[in-house]
């Protein structure tokens, strides 16, 4: 691969991960213990999705420069 910018072929792939969403709702874990005891403490889980994103560049060892292919 080429550099757009510099023209130079030092160049690497690099994944950046992006997380969204929480693990745990303190509410939902609070309700469920009061409605169904420890066992409803896991409530606390359900429901709550944790997103990850993975997004790939090229980054040039020259110049710095990042770009998507």
């Amino acid at each position: 691969m080429i550099c757009p910018k510099c023209g130079s072929e030092n160049c690497n792939v690099i994944n950046e991960t992006y997380t969204s969403g929480s693990d745990f709702s303190a509410s939902k874990g609070c309700l469920g213990a009061l409605l169904f005891g420890p066992i409803g403490i896991l409530c606390g889980a359900c429901g709550e999705g944790k997103q990850t994103h993975n997004v790939n560049y090229w980054v040039c060892n020259s110049c710095g420069y990042k770009w998507r292919r």
